[in-house]
């Protein structure tokens, strides 16, 4: 959810920015801007779209030199997306200027004190209102550019990730987050200032992520200092050593990221297990998991708190867990969990998934988590993120960055990190015989090539997207270890096509959608030869009965459902528990194909942002 690029050095600022902004496209946005400083002056560009129509809007309105700037790319929360809510903003003076993502929960009074001592508003947006309040502060009290914006960051209530200059200081920029994140990247005689590492991975490996209730100063040429926002103390930074490269934010050849990352899944879903499952030694080893062994086995339950594709996965998790390891498990949308005074006790077990690691509601359920006493285990996609800063524990997958903002290869890792951690559970409580926990390894490691060879539907789903891409609804049925991935697919197909769709276990389909299945409804039933089989072939019977248009995923040589449906996608035999990472296949390419022929933003959806890191 918007996207902050910085640049200070020797280069020229202005190909760093517009390179950066694209590769934090796949974030969200409705809006673009930029500021580029020459000689203690401010020259701006800014606009409504994208940041190619930004680019070009530039390149007409303002010089493109100078070796320090910033850009934004902006998802609308205060004031409609326009060219004049879009950020840089700047202060009454013209002297500051700043980028902003988050929310200013206070800003209204801010904003009145304000105007009652004399300022105006150009924009509805909180952002102007802060700038104009560093303003106030540095003048007021004559203090230095830093020393303002530690002091407004202080008396504002909120979430932010912010980056401030001054024409006073044209060698500096002041950089501060609370709940986004700010990643500086540090290079020779260079400093690059991003909301993740993509915009600089090119430049430099070496990189600072601020923690929560910290700023830095961004001086060329001198050593840069952080320090706490509310007590003014240093901090010494740790610098990180990335590992991304540069050829995993490319789409190497593919039309769409979210097309290559659903072809990526085989290898991610192999690195995620890799060095961790030992199917030949029948051993699991997760070292979160194994540092932390007693908690697991002692826990009276496991609560999951998640959000959107997370929260399906934790979902399925919750299947996975109670049959393999004999716990109770509660999922809870952490947006919800947060708010309901929900009873957590010492003894329990949180489990927090993000594929960002910087989910706002899920970060405000591991702090209340910690708050009870609980213990908090994280599973997130990215190294450094506020999550894995935030749990006492957790595991990554290695999924590699997911441009897309529809997830799906992070969906499967994740599945993935989660089923390793039931199996090694299950093992430690002796809650599966040796047999069964021996035959789930090994089915475990072969599931990358069953993947590959699930991805050889695509050009079935192609087919079938070609006839229903004009539906204006779908309804998508499984049972058990796959109601959540009807539920999945369901929210794919919404995401990114526009299509109205709902997910259903398909024992309720007769509790009221049954209500909706005519000639013209396509009712996608996820019906793999597993224990819930014949169920569902009944569910089946009663659609085509109503006239309803099936499309079935079954497993490879199905004969009984073929014989029903209108249309078959198979995918490989595998046990039950492991059906998800296989399921789920055919149901993202169903869903990208028909959005690329209705002609979507299929890595952009509308409204729609990457990491959502506001409430």
């Amino acid at each position: 959810m918007c996207g902050i690029v910085g640049y200070i050095g020797y280069r020229e600022a202005y190909p760093v920015i517009i390179k950066g902004l694209k590769r934090l496209e796949y974030r969200g946005y409705d809006s673009a801007g930029l500021v580029l400083c020459e000689e203690g002056k401010f020259k701006l560009s800014k606009t409504k779209g994208k940041v190619s129509d930004l680019e070009a809007r530039a390149e007409k309105e303002i010089s493109l030199t100078g070796t320090m700037g910033m850009g934004h790319t902006r998802w609308a929360t205060h004031g409609v997306p326009n060219d004049v809510n879009s950020h840089p903003h700047f202060s009454n003076s013209g002297e500051l200027v700043i980028i902003h993502n988050g929310i200013i929960e206070n800003y209204e009074p801010l904003k009145k004190e304000l105007i009652n001592r004399g300022y105006t508003f150009k924009s509805d947006t909180d952002t102007e209102v802060l700038v104009n309040l560093i303003e106030e502060i540095q003048k007021k009290d004559n203090l230095k550019l830093g020393k303002a914006v530690q002091v407004a960051l202080n008396q504002v209530v909120g979430a932010y990730a912010i980056a401030v200059m001054d024409t006073k200081k044209p060698d500096e920029i002041v950089v501060a987050r609370l709940g986004s994140p700010l990643a500086i990247g540090i290079g020779e005689g260079e400093y690059f200032i991003a909301s993740d590492a993509s915009p600089f991975i090119e430049y430099t490996t070496n990189a600072i992520y601020l923690e929560d209730e910290e700023m830095a100063i961004v001086r060329l040429n001198k050593p840069m200092k952080v320090r706490k926002i509310k007590d003014d103390s240093l901090v010494d930074p740790y610098i990180q050593q990335l590992q991304m490269n540069l050829e995993q934010i490319e789409k190497g050849g593919y039309d769409h990221f979210m097309l290559k990352e659903i072809y990526e899944q085989p290898s991610v879903i192999k690195d995620t297990y890799r060095g961790r499952l030992h199917a030949n030694k029948g051993m699991i080893q997760m070292a979160g998991v194994e540092d932390n062994i007693d908690k697991f086995t002692n826990a009276n339950r496991i609560l999951i708190v998640a959000c959107g594709t997370s929260w399906h996965a934790g979902l399925v998790a919750e299947y996975i867990f109670e049959e393999f390891s004999r716990i109770p498990v509660e999922v809870e949308y952490a947006s919800e969990f947060r708010y309901r005074n929900p009873i957590i006790y010492p003894d329990d077990v949180v489990i927090a998934i993000s594929q960002s690691g910087e989910t706002a509601d899920t970060l405000a359920a591991i702090k209340l988590a910690k708050e009870k006493g609980a213990f908090v285990f994280g599973v997130c996609n990215v190294v450094g993120s506020s999550i894995s800063r935030e749990t006492h524990a957790g595991a990554y997958t290695h999924a590699g960055p997911e441009i897309g903002v529809a997830s799906t290869k992070a969906f499967t890792t994740q599945i993935t990190v989660l089923t390793m951690m039931a199996l090694r559970l299950a093992k430690a409580k002796g809650t599966m015989n040796t047999s069964d926990y021996q035959r789930y390894l090994l089915e475990l490691e072969l599931i990358p090539e069953k993947v590959e060879e699930a991805l050889q539907t695509n050009e079935v789903a192609k087919m079938i997207a070609s006839i229903y891409k004009s539906a204006p609804n779908c309804l998508y049925l499984g049972r058990g270890y796959n109601f959540p991935v009807a539920l999945e697919g369901a929210l794919k197909l919404k995401e990114i096509s526009y299509i109205h769709a709902e997910g259903y276990p398909a024992a309720e389909m007769k509790h009221g959608p049954i209500a909706l299945i005519d000639e013209h409804m396509p009712i996608v039933v996820i019906a793999p030869k597993q224990n819930h089989y014949d169920k569902v072939v009944s569910n089946i019977q009663e659609i085509k009965a109503r006239s309803g248009k099936i499309i079935a995923v079954v497993t490879k040589g199905d004969t009984q459902v073929r014989a029903l449906a209108d249309h078959v996608i198979e995918i490989p035999d595998t046990a039950e528990a492991l059906t998800p990472l296989l399921t789920t296949i055919p149901l993202q390419l169903l869903s990208y194909h028909i959005a690329v022929m209705r002609e979507c933003n299929v890595d952009q959806p509308r409204n729609l942002a990457k990491s959502v890191t506001v409430e």
